[in-house]
């Protein structure tokens, strides 16, 4: 028996569930029982969003699950999914938006949307200095600027200078993750950042005909690069900084017989990419912003989009396997984003989207 099918028998897929708990509270039985639909998206990239809906049991004018107190913006939501007794956590924010809409003849309904708590990082623009601070050191800074908890990863290379121009945190820590291949994630209140997990081994595999039902794969060599070149000056030394990452300073090639750039630079020669238009003050940062950029731009080798039976415990910034659909798409995936979508009467499906950067 494949781990995978193992997995599905020990779910029974015809009983999904949810739970969901309001400022701490589980949500009253009358309130769950108006729930028609409960979506949870997340990203690499972007806040994670819940939307709850409920609506009225008939067409009456019934509103006290609209104006009833329990959903107030900034109160804390947690949601799980899972089946019969096996929930787990998909997410916990806050809400930050509330929607309802009356029609004739149909009952009024509720709309209750939130966030993960990286949106705090959106709120405001700021321009100012970071004087002899690691990319890891910023990211405490912000994190605890918006009352999180910070896990951040040592990511080794002192700066000198780091300008943070008209920008809010979240853009403005996203920009210094790619400079260094890192990934922001945030689990309840805690925010880690780290290196982008794509060399992991698969935390859970995925089998077409059993738990995968869908799965379009591209493979596609435009933007793949044979190396990367970046190019500095030293004003303490007074010297010019030269990095280069080519093929073979792949984090890893996902089990995969050959990475993007390989297979590009095979069928087409080469393709190097110069990059001069942003300062870098030692040799450690140009190594470092050279292996990220070629990183992340071997990664978009294979681009996919699916769908399998709900499972809670399929997240982005993890690696899975995709099984069942022949050796060349057959493999390791890192996954970028993932939507989650339960409904009474159209059970639970998760749909996923994922990047390989070998095949």
């Amino acid at each position: 028996m494949t781990r995978s099918a193992g997995a599905a028998l020990a779910r029974d897929i015809s009983a999904p569930t949810f739970a969901v708990s309001v400022g701490g509270t589980p949500l009253p039985v009358a309130l769950a029982s108006q729930v028609n639909r409960i979506c949870v998206d997340e990203d690499v990239g972007l806040p994670s969003m819940f939307a709850l809906e409920l609506a009225a049991g008939d067409a009456t004018r019934e509103t006290s699950f609209i104006d009833g107190g329990q959903f107030a913006v900034g109160t804390e939501v947690e949601v799980k999914f899972g089946y019969g007794n096996a929930l787990q956590t998909l997410m916990a924010g806050e809400i930050t938006s509330i929607e309802t809409e009356f029609k004739r003849g149909t009952a009024p309904s509720l709309v209750v949307r939130g966030h993960d708590r990286r949106h705090r990082l959106l709120r405001g623009r700021k321009t100012r200095s970071f004087v002899q601070q690691k990319d890891s050191d910023i990211a405490v800074i912000l994190g605890g600027e918006a009352g999180l908890d910070v896990k951040a990863e040592d990511s080794q290379v002192r700066h000198e200078y780091v300008l943070q121009a008209n920008q809010n945190n979240l853009e403005f820590l996203q920009e210094r993750a790619r400079h260094i291949a890192y990934e922001i994630v945030i689990e309840a209140q805690t925010l880690h950042f780290r290196p982008l997990q794509s060399f992991q081994a698969e935390v859970l595999t995925l089998t077409f005909e059993d738990d995968l039902l869908e799965f379009s794969p591209r493979l596609s060599a435009m933007g793949q690069l044979t190396e990367v070149e970046v190019r500095g000056w030293s004003p303490k030394d007074k010297q010019e900084i030269v990095a280069n990452a080519r093929a073979g300073d792949e984090v890893s090639t996902m089990g995969g017989q050959q990475s993007g750039a390989v297979l590009a630079q095979r069928a087409f020669s080469d393709a190097i990419c110069t990059l001069s238009d942003r300062p870098v003050a030692s040799q450690a940062e140009a190594d470092q912003r050279a292996r990220a950029y070629f990183n992340r731009a071997v990664l978009g080798l294979v681009c996919a989009e699916g769908s399998c039976s709900g499972r809670a415990d399929l997240r982005p910034g993890q690696v899975i396997k995709v099984d069942g659909i022949g050796t060349r798409f057959s493999g390791q995936y890192y996954v970028t984003a993932t939507q989650h979508r339960y409904c009474p009467r159209r059970a639970y499906e998760t749909r996923f989207v994922v990047r390989r950067n070998a095949a």
